[in-house]
């Protein structure tokens, strides 16, 4: 059978009913539900089958969350509040970074191993680590593909640094592309993939469109900040769970480099995230103002209007009230993107958008 770039098989009409017959579920089926695989204080964020994230901006220690979720599978055992309990034949770990540098990657092995409870210098044959910082988006998406195709006792994924699967950030294809393959990988392979994305700099918002289809369709989001009064905190709180909510925790780095829990801690309030519509890809604008003004081609009162803005919005994750949309009216305005008609406002159809740089 064919298969594109991505080892996925392209349909044909010869090939059609096999493909077909393959994904067909029936009432009759008998089909096993996921395993949960990693919890925190009994609220489930990880399942084989799905993937998840750790989000947070720079220098919020996400990297050290991921250590501590790799050490909690490799040794069964509870490491800052995560546990893991994976089958027996899936215990395996693979770490893929993205970002940094062989030496870097070196001292995050090393982490994990004191984590863990090893020697620094010690190779499990449940983990290993690939760097991918020398290879292009394309290239690093065919290694993680034929690694996971000749590993099957592999259980979960980590892939530091999901940004640079994509030359893109802001395209809306080539992030689609990217979920697929997530979403692919971990059904095919029965895995979890635990991926990390940066937040902007000026917001909570994940960056670019990739961030708005991982909080679409990943299983759990966790969100790592700084305390504002103590940098040396970093708290952990569930952004998007598909279980039920955890309760945030606190950690900070020791002596040895290593994450330990900060108890008896009480975690900072979270503001709720600003809305930065100027960062947003254009395609992202054009689905929800489809949604808001769908095959409407008369003037829409002011009042009416934000009501649908705030419908529109929301389909594209973004959930604001009254306040926000008439703020975000006046950028539409603005920018050319919907125009004044008399009383009323009409979608401009050939608006073009070129989103700001966060820093």
């Amino acid at each position: 059978m064919q298969t594109n770039e991505f080892m996925e098989p392209i349909v044909t009409a010869e090939n059609f009913h096999e493909i077909l017959e393959s994904i067909r579920i029936k009432a009759s089926d008998v089909i096993a539900i996921p395993p949960d695989v990693i919890s925190v204080s009994g609220s489930t964020i990880a399942t084989l089958g799905n993937f998840s994230a750790s989000t947070g901006k720079g220098k919020s220690k996400k990297t050290f969350n991921v250590s501590a979720i790799v050490a909690a599978v490799l040794t069964g055992k509870k490491v800052l509040n995560y546990e893991a309990s994976f089958p027996k034949q899936k215990r395996k770990v693979v770490y893929f970074d993205t970002e940094q540098s062989d030496g870097h990657c070196h001292k995050l092995m090393e982490r994990i191993n004191l984590l863990s409870g090893y020697p620094r210098n010690y190779d499990s044959e449940l983990f290993e680590f690939y760097y991918l910082r020398k290879y292009g988006p394309l290239n690093r998406r065919r290694i993680i593909e034929l690694y996971l195709a000749e590993h099957p006792d592999i259980g979960l994924v980590i892939i530091d640094g999901l940004r640079d699967l994509l030359y893109d950030i802001n395209s809306s294809s080539e992030s689609s592309e990217v979920i697929g393959l997530l979403m692919r990988w971990s059904g095919e392979y029965n895995l979890h993939i635990h991926t990390v994305l940066h937040l902007n700099k000026g917001d909570d918002n994940v960056r670019g469109h990739i961030g708005t289809e991982l909080n679409h369709k990943a299983e759990t989001i966790l969100q790592v900040d700084k305390n504002e009064a103590d940098g040396s905190i970093s708290e952990v709180h569930a952004a998007l769970i598909r279980d039920r909510d955890f309760p945030p925790f606190a950690f900070r780095i020791n002596e040895e480099g290593v994450p330990e829990l900060v108890k008896e801690y009480e975690i900072t309030p979270r503001k709720k995230p600003a809305f930065n519509y100027e960062y947003m890809a254009e395609e992202l604008h054009r689905k929800a103002l489809k949604v808001a003004f769908g095959e409407n081609k008369e003037p829409i009162l002011y009042t009416p209007l934000l009501t649908r803005l705030e419908v529109g919005y929301k389909t594209i994750g973004i959930e604001r009230k009254r306040n926000v949309c008439i703020d975000l009216l006046k950028f539409l305005l603005k920018n050319d993107i919907i125009r004044k008609e008399g009383k009323g406002y009409l979608l401009n159809e050939d608006f073009h958008f070129v989103p700001s740089v966060p820093e």
